[in-house]
């Protein structure tokens, strides 16, 4: 299987985390199953801001990105957290090459919002460059990052900064992932009662929003998941722990994590 799996910058904060999480991608592609990465870093780039003396701000949960944050930004993803998991699955044995939107016109994005500043969403993707990596036994391994569009100003060296779980279903479409995982620190998706939710279809998730159950930083990742539902239908969906070394492979079994199909009955799941 195909597995497209998303990590987050607080599941890469240090060495071991990576180690543990390499060895994870190495289970996954001893069993046979071929494995892209999609990261974030927002505790990398909220690092460097401070030390640099730039103000984090936030619009409805997504960071504003001005000139200077969008300097991190670009150098941050694009630069250090790619390069330090490449390390880490090197040191696995997995070989992995680090990637943005830009390297093989991966993929396009335009302006979300001006409010925003640069923050981006994925417009177009080309998956050629993921699919010969893959044909060589490597492991793509792709920040959250893409080159402006032509109609925003700028000097042509800032990327747009997209939300890393965006981005998981529109890459999951274009590259026939049969998994799409968005792997965190928690199980899964848990209900009024405190227990993990095997499953949530869009009319479940909208129920549990309004009672105000899913919230904070769960929102926005169920809305990705339900977008990456769409996007590959037929796609196992999930929201996953990602810790263990063998948390990509654990997180197909039906037991492990919240399921995202497209209906009560399971369709995409």
């Amino acid at each position: 299987m195909r597995i497209l799996a998303k990590v987050g910058g607080a599941q890469l904060g240090d060495a071991a985390a990576r180690a543990a999480f390499a060895s994870a991608v190495a289970t996954a592609r001893a069993a046979g199953h071929e494995v892209v990465l999609v990261h974030g870093g927002g505790d990398q780039v909220r690092a460097w801001s401070k030390r640099l003396g730039i103000e984090d701000r936030y619009e409805r949960g997504l960071r504003v990105t001005d000139d200077a944050t969008a300097e991190v930004v670009t150098a941050v993803l694009g630069g250090e957290v790619g390069r330090e998991l490449v390390r880490a699955l090197s040191a696995a044995g997995v070989p992995a090459v680090s990637l943005t939107g830009a390297d093989g016109g991966l993929y396009t994005a335009r302006r979300k919002d001006p409010r925003l500043g640069f923050v981006g969403e994925v417009e177009r993707c080309d998956p050629t460059v993921v699919e010969a990596l893959l044909a060589a036994g490597c492991v793509p391994v792709i920040a959250s990052i893409a080159p402006l569009d032509a109609g925003c100003e700028g000097d042509g060296s800032r990327f747009y900064n997209l939300n890393a779980d965006s981005v998981v279903g529109p890459l999951a479409a274009a590259c026939g992932a049969g998994a799409a995982l968005f792997l965190t620190d928690v199980p899964g998706v848990k209900g009024a009662d405190g227990a993990v939710v095997p499953s949530l279809d869009p009319a479940a998730c909208a129920a549990l929003e309004d009672s105000g159950v899913i919230a904070g930083g769960m929102l926005p990742k169920v809305t990705a998941a339900l977008a990456a539902a769409a996007a590959a239908p037929n796609a196992v969906v999930k929201i996953a722990p990602s810790a263990g070394a063998n948390a990509l492979t654990r997180a197909l079994e039906p037991s492990v994590g919240t399921a995202f199909p497209l209906s009560p009955s399971g369709a995409s799941a």
